[in-house]
C-alpha cells in the first residue's frame, strides 16, 4: 500500500508542494485506487485474451501521392502579413 513518505516523493517528483493535510488525503484515495486493483486481481481472467483497446483499430495506410501544391499568390491571399511572398511573423527573441 501506499505511505505516507511514499506521496510526499510523488510530490517532491512531481515538484509541487503537498500540505500535511493532502498528504493524508492523498495517501487514502490512492490506496483506493490499489484496492480497486486487487479487487480486479482476483477475477477468473485466465480464459480471456488481453484487450489493447475496446474497439477494433486498423492503421489505414495510403500511397504518398506528389499532387501540385497550390500558387504562393493564392496562399497568401487572405492575409495582411506578408513579405516577400512569404507570411510576415513577429520576431523572436
Amino acid at each position: 500500500m501506499i505511505t505516507k513518505e511514499d506521496v510526499e516523493h510523488i510530490g517532491w517528483l512531481a515538484r509541487i508542494d503537498i500540505s500535511e493535510q493532502e498528504t493524508v488525503e492523498y495517501m487514502e484515495k490512492l490506496n483506493s485506487v490499489l484496492g480497486y486493483f486487487g479487487q480486479l486481481d482476483e477475477l477468473p481472467t485466465e480464459d480471456i485474451a488481453p484487450t489493447y483497446h475496446v474497439a477494433k483499430i486498423y492503421n489505414v495506410f495510403r500511397d504518398d501521392v506528389v499532387e501540385e501544391c497550390l500558387p504562393q499568390e493564392v496562399v497568401l491571399e487572405n492575409t495582411e502579413h506578408k513579405q516577400d511572398g512569404a507570411f510576415r511573423v513577429p520576431k523572436i527573441g
